[in-house]
């Protein structure tokens, strides 16, 4: 496991680790673009499969490496520092990408009809839209926390 903390694969200062969160964080935006499409073309069963696996997958990456790494590097230091450096843009970061991830994660669950009854909504387009475009600004807000920090070093 001591090589998820040696070099990167991308040419920046970050590592392996990293690395591998945003190629499997922008992985997870392919899928969730691919599974709008789906929907868009009425392959409902298909758009469910993706979505789904996409929701997955960001969950894995959120817990397993996101949710960590703020509260070993950045909680620590707000709020007093968080208008140096990196702080600001991970914690905005770190609120749009938890929106996200529990709209997504709420959204995937009623899809898949393991809501209770009375969560149930029915209006799956405006629940879907603001999922997509959460998870898609807090994507944005994740590559420019990666370009800050491990390109820039700030």
């Amino acid at each position: 496991m001591a090589f998820l903390k040696g070099a990167g694969f991308l040419g920046t200062h970050a590592t392996f680790y990293s690395d591998a969160t945003l190629v499997l964080t922008l992985l997870t935006a392919v899928l969730l673009t691919i599974g709008w499409r789906l929907a868009v073309a009425k392959r409902f069963e298909a758009h469910r499969w993706v979505q789904t696996a996409a929701v997955a997958l960001n969950s894995a990456v959120v817990l397993g490496v996101m949710v960590v790494s703020f509260w070993t590097f950045i909680l620590p230091g707000l709020p007093g520092r968080f208008f140096e450096g990196s702080f600001g843009i991970t914690t905005v970061h770190a609120l749009v990408g938890s929106g996200a991830a529990l709209l997504g994660i709420f959204v995937a669950l009623r899809g898949n009809g393991l809501v209770p009854k009375f969560l149930r909504f029915s209006n799956y387009k405006l629940f879907m839209r603001a999922a997509y475009t959460l998870y898609m600004l807090a994507t944005l807000l994740g590559v420019a926390v990666y370009v800050i920090v491990f390109m820039f070093g700030i």
